[in-house]
């Protein structure tokens, strides 16, 4: 009996053992992914009935807020500015949770990180909660410039500092009204998330970053990099030559220049007015796929875009070509592979190439900023209650594209387009301002193309503070004209508001 006894005393100590630890593992280790579970009701209900940090713009703009009220929650987001910020900000719903700025800073505008715990700590008589302020890059001047500038057209624009990555504007249209969404209603927030998730157009899709579209003639910025960058290329030589059209080997279909025009010469000509022939000869005969596709790469394409914001499109360079079938006919030539007319057609930006206005904006970046691509983000800096900054963003090198000298051709040769070629209706007097336009076509009855511009503008003698990408889709038409005539006055616009002097930030303001 005894020994009954002592054998079911040991499973019952052991039972509760195993227990104990059990509870400590939850409770200690496993505390935080408990806590941050989506279906963690406790969690909502605790975080809507305390306060929550504002979202101000650089130049001061309050854009989120927490109202306090009575009903089932004691706070209520509300957004001031409506739709113009709803794809950066994003909602803060009970019901459906949260994007933008709202998910990726929920920590510091919650005060749960350990800054704003333990100031709160050191300062246990303060009257105001300790939550934080996230103060975007973004200015609400050249927002408002984006969104009044591309009206009622679709399409996004981008402007960002190619100096330090940080994000001007981020406009796309059709937007949202985020407060619909975020309100306490619970049959209110319904009806607005089933009426923009049935819409075709997609509102709450920020085409800005997180779509991608043919990037057309833009793409011969990356072309004539991955020239410069293998050697095989100068701002002078070689002299392609002058054509109406460029019939890559293993294929009877031509790629024409636009309206049948003739042109060649080198990649400076080439650019002037956007030569398609000459850019897929570049590519079909003179460099062949590597340095195609590791260019694409060293801009950014097929990577993720570091942008401190949830769920970036990926831009897309097609990784192969096939095979090698022969060489080329001229020393010095690239090999004719499988896919050399689809590579042909990819230097020109048509095929299977796509990039998001985002990654567009940072192919101009780069070039001005002589060859290297700065992280992209939208925070500028978190403040404490007592508007001290306690996080900064840390600036930092995404890639290294291309070498200074021949990021310097490059720039050159894009003032040279605004001066003398395609975007003339860039050009802004007192500055030096260089640009590529680009159509993307989509198909022929009719005849209709994206209207794509990129650029950049700065003081003469200095880096280019500003860089921009415009895409105005599904314009009637298919030449390089449409991106000159459509999106160019409006990247324009967008720049001329982001080279103005900011004002003062007022935080919360």
């Amino acid at each position: 009996m005894n020994r009954r006894l002592r054998g079911l005393a040991l499973f019952l100590v052991a039972c509760y053992g195993a227990l104990f630890i059990r509870l400590n593992v939850l409770q200690v280790f496993d505390a935080d992914d408990l806590n941050t579970q989506p279906d963690n009701k406790r969690r909502i209900e605790r975080d809507f009935n305390r306060p929550r940090g504002d979202i101000v713009t650089a130049d001061g703009r309050l854009v989120a807020h927490s109202d306090e009220e009575r009903g089932q929650f004691h706070y209520q987001r509300t957004y001031p500015t409506g739709d113009l910020f709803a794809h950066v900000v994003g909602t803060y719903s009970f019901n459906y949770g949260s994007s933008g700025v709202e998910r990726r800073y929920h920590d510091q505008l919650s005060g749960r990180t350990a800054d704003f715990q333990l100031g709160g700590i050191t300062n246990p008589f303060s009257e105001e909660p300790n939550v934080g302020t996230v103060v975007l890059t973004l200015r609400s001047d050249v927002q408002e410039a984006a969104k009044q500038a591309l009206g009622d057209r679709k399409g996004s624009v981008v402007a960002i500092d190619p100096r330090s990555g940080a994000v001007l504007a981020l406009w796309s249209n059709p937007s949202y009204d985020p407060n619909l969404i975020s309100t306490n209603d619970d049959s209110v927030a319904k009806a607005a998330r089933d009426l923009l998730a049935a819409s075709p157009d997609k509102p709450q899709l920020a085409r800005s970053y997180q779509e991608r579209y043919f990037p057309g003639s833009t793409f011969k910025i990356v072309t004539a990099a991955a020239g410069l960058e293998s050697g095989k290329v100068t701002a002078t030589t070689p002299e392609f030559p002058k054509a109406r059209s460029y019939q890559p080997p293993l294929t009877t279909r031509e790629l024409s220049n636009f309206d049948g025009s003739t042109c060649g010469g080198n990649v400076v000509d080439a650019l002037r007015v956007s030569c398609n022939s000459v850019f897929a000869q570049m590519a079909a005969e003179l460099l062949g796929p590597d340095p195609m596709i590791k260019e694409a790469e060293d801009f950014g394409f097929n990577q993720t875009v570091p942008i401190d914001l949830p769920q970036p499109a990926k831009s897309v360079f097609p990784p192969d070509f096939g095979k090698p079938l022969r060489d080329g006919a001229n020393p010095g030539d690239a090999k004719v592979y499988e896919n050399t007319p689809a590579l042909a057609i990819s230097a020109i930006g048509q095929g299977d190439v796509s990039a998001t206005p985002l990654q567009m904006a940072l192919v101009a970046a780069a070039v001005a900023n002589g060859g290297t691509t700065m992280t992209p983000h939208v925070m500028a800096e978190i403040r404490d209650r007592d508007a001290k900054a306690v996080e900064k963003f840390d600036t930092s090198v995404w890639r290294e594209v291309m070498t200074s000298a021949n990021a310097e051709v490059l720039r050159s040769a894009m003032v040279d387009v605004v001066a003398n070629g395609t975007a003339s209706r860039l050009g802004i007097e007192g500055r030096v301002v260089g640009g590529k336009t680009g159509t993307a076509q989509l198909g022929t009855t009719p005849p209709r193309s994206h209207a794509w511009i990129i650029g950049f503008a700065g003081d003469p003698g200095a880096v280019p503070s500003v860089a921009v990408a415009v895409i105005v889709e599904g314009q009637p038409g298919a030449s390089e004209q449409t991106g000159g005539k459509v999106a160019a006055p409006i990247a324009r616009s967008v720049l001329e508001a982001a080279l103005r002097p900011i004002s003062s930030p007022q935080p919360g303001g």
